[in-house]
């Protein structure tokens, strides 16, 4: 953290006189130190080469404090390059040569080259002081090079400064950013003196590790001590109160900068923002953001967008997105990251493909976060959209780990998973760095596919890699596992999965459910309270389903009654599907149709397939043709609508209506998509369907489909003239 400025100006003049200074300047206009003052804090590079020009004219250049005051102003227009010529031709340096040098290299980004400085420094027998100390220390904040840090605390103390505010402000700051907040506690404790940056660096260090109880109890240390509390004591504060709970502790804060005269403070305000809307009263984020009309910030848009977006409010995010780009901001990657994310579901689809457009409109085509962002919407958006992902990502030609988990995880999301192996083993061939989401996207692609020795392969592979403990991972592994068969081995996943979150319980209830024990997911579902765990509304997703498969059809109905008033989580969509699902398939049709009719919502393609199903098991065809007509004008063009519908009218004897059918498909284009099977031979997975013809070995599978098959029937006739298994065998074969 740098010193306060006071101390920062007062720092330039060390080592020259100040009247002999003064009448080496005076020539060029300037009369006083306070003029001196007022000409450092310009910025303008031509006044600046201005001032350097007429030093040089009239021969001033050579006095060292003439010299060190237009270095210090070139180091403030980032001309570091012309910094470093003028400090060579400086004849005699002194410490705040050095210094400004140093922190210049800092402030530009180049900490190599001001920790090369540093030492050359100490090598020509120059003393480091606090400025120093503050300069050197916020660029180790900055990078996290903590070994570093540790270094210079060592020269802090060799050099008596341990004690000065300034110093030891900075070194709680560095050792904070560092993630080593125990360590700044130490510091701060030792502290003699300290003033508002100490404690804003200290309360900033402990909010960074999310403990709110010690952060407040800072607050109030420093209203004790009566030190100034300004924006940085709040909106590092602000950013822990990020739950429905924190609402009235929010209002006090805000209460609180509104009585200090704080309102206007632009960190402060876009951190009330956030807070409001994580809190979730999107209405109180509105009303601060209203009131920063004369004062906002990008940030500000920003943070208002994004509460928009995470309170499912897109079409206001746009009206905001839309007012931003009429005012003529110059919007950042954040703002189109955000907006973009908001595009993911089928009715934004037309915004997405505008908001691309306007990305390439702006020459953004190869800014690398906001195609990723692209890629995921895509991805996201609809079946068609995949092509449009995999086209954005092979034109991306600087792709990080965030490009391909992105393009990973939309294949095996959409089912597209042999295309996914194939991205996952690039990845894996040249080196690149794969990290959860790597991993669970591959394990979900072995899910959909059934394909146990590649889905071992990957498992061994994140073991390898120490990536076993990721909570995604453990997940994706007891579905990967459960999918292929092999549920004692999903067990085991889940057994060594962290369990502090309903992730991992989620997926082994999932997997248990399809494995028709529902019972044990009833259990799991009382351990997963017993244990405190949140639960969420997949928990229930996987309860309901389990209720559904082994016929509990009352103790289903109490769960979904209960969601709501007993752990307030409301119903969602797919809930309705399930309840819906366990009803129809103990023949209650009406009470389905009466849960439909009570939806706070309109059913989806989802509910509506789901009462499909139920009509057709309960023999309803009336019905069941007004579901298919609704569902029909949703997706005319998924082909599974009219496959059960079809098969539904053949059931019946409806022949004209299946002839109807036919000719609706006909018309719209829509094909059928057949049924595959497959098989995994070998490390190779071997695809096909009925009557299948096209795979280069099917004489081969047919002839031996005709061995089996005669076995088979040899078997049952031998059973028929007498023939018994004994226990021991049937024991043996098992």
């Amino acid at each position: 953290m740098m010193p306060l400025k006071a101390f920062a100006v007062a720092s330039l003049f060390v080592g020259a006189t100040a009247s002999a200074s003064m009448a080496s300047i005076r020539a060029y206009g300037i009369h006083s130190v306070e003029d001196l003052k007022v000409v450092g804090a310009r910025t303008s590079l031509s006044t600046v080469t201005t001032t350097h020009c007429r030093a040089i004219k009239l021969a001033h250049i050579t006095d060292t404090y003439t010299a060190t005051t237009i270095l210090n102003r070139y180091t403030k227009c980032r001309e570091i390059g012309t910094a470093l010529k003028l400090f060579d031709e400086i004849p005699h340096r002194d410490t705040a040569s050095w210094n400004i040098m140093v922190s210049g290299y800092v402030n530009s980004g180049k900490f190599q080259s001001a920790w090369v400085f540093l030492n050359l420094m100490k090598e020509h027998g120059f003393c480091l002081n606090d400025y120093t100390f503050g300069s050197i220390l916020k660029g180790i904040a900055s990078n996290g090079l903590l070994s570093l840090g540790q270094q210079v605390h060592c020269d802090v103390v060799k050099m008596g400064y341990v004690g000065n505010v300034y110093s030891a402000s900075a070194l709680l700051d560095m050792y904070a950013k560092c993630g080593k907040v125990d360590d700044a506690n130490k510091v701060f404790q030792c502290m003699p003196e300290r003033n508002y940056v100490s404690w804003n660096a200290i309360i900033a260090g402990y909010a960074g590790k999310g403990d709110i109880e010690y952060c407040f109890w800072l607050l109030r240390g420093m209203e004790q001590e009566d030190v100034q509390l300004d924006d940085g004591t709040f909106s590092p504060l602000l950013t822990l109160l990020n739950e429905d709970r924190f609402y009235k502790l929010t209002m006090q804060v805000h209460a609180k900068v509104e009585k200090l005269g704080l309102g206007c403070e632009v960190k402060v305000f876009n951190a009330l923002i956030t807070a409001y809307s994580q809190c979730g009263s999107i209405g109180s984020a509105e009303s601060v953001f209203d009131g920063t009309f004369s004062c906002r910030d990008l940030v500000t848009w920003n943070s208002m967008l994004a509460a928009y977006l995470e309170h499912d409010e897109e079409k206001r995010a746009f009206e905001l997105f839309l007012d931003m780009d009429r005012l003529g901001l110059e919007m950042d990657s954040y703002t189109y990251t955000s907006i973009i994310s908001g595009c993911f579901e089928g009715r934004h689809n037309s915004q997405g493909k505008c908001l691309h457009a306007l990305v390439i409109k702006r020459g953004l085509e190869n800014v690398t976060i906001i195609l990723n962002a692209l890629i995921s919407m895509y991805a996201k958006s609809c079946t068609n959209s995949m092509d449009d992902a995999l086209t954005i990502f092979g034109n991306l030609d600087a792709k990080d780990s965030v490009s391909w988990n992105s393009i990973l995880t939309g294949l095996s999301q959409k089912g597209w998973s042999e295309i996914a192996f194939k991205i996952f083993s690039k990845m894996r061939v040249e080196n690149l760095e794969m990290d959860e989401y790597s991993f669970s996207a591959a394990l979900r692609s072995c899910s959909d596919l059934a394909t146990l020795r590649f889905g071992q392969q990957v498992h061994a592979l994140a073991l390898k890699l120490s990536s076993d403990s990721y909570k995604y991972v453990s997940s994706a592994l007891i579905l990967m596992y459960s999918n292929c068969g092999i549920i004692e081995d999903a067990w085991k996943s889940f057994e060594v999965s962290p369990k502090e979150s309903s992730i991992s319980w989620n997926s082994i209830m999932f997997a248990y459910a399809q494995h028709g024990q529902g019972k044990l997911v009833l259990d799991l579902f009382s351990l997963m309270k017993q244990s405190e765990v949140k639960l969420d509304h997949i928990t229930f997703v996987a309860v309901l389903t389990a209720c559904s498969h082994i016929g509990l059809v009352e103790e289903g109905c109490r769960f979904f009654k209960s969601m709501e008033a007993d752990f307030g989580i409301v119903p969602r969509m797919e809930h309705y599907a399930c309840a819906i699902d366990l009803l129809g398939r103990a023949g209650r049709l009406e009470e389905a149709k009466e849960l439909v009719k009570g939806m706070p919502f309109d059913p989806d393609a989802m509910v509506l397939r789901t009462l499909l199903g139920t009509c057709r098991s309960c023999g309803d065809i009336e019905y069941a043709s007004e579901v298919a007509s609704r569902l029909l004008e949703l997706e005319p063009g998924e082909h599974s609508t009219y496959v059960l519908l079809s098969d539904m009218y053949r059931q019946f004897k409806k022949w004209d209506k299946i002839a109807n059918i036919k000719r609706l498909m006909r018309e719209r284009s829509v094909i059928k998509v057949p049924g595959w099977s497959w098989i995994e031979v070998q490390n190779e997975v071997h695809a096909f369907n009925a009557e299948d013809l096209s795979h280069p070995h099917c004489h081969e599978i047919y002839a031996k489909l005709r061995e089996l098959t005669d076995e088979i029937m040899f078997s049952e006739s031998e059973n028929d003239s007498g023939f018994t298994i004994s226990t021991a065998d049937r024991e043996s074969v098992v």
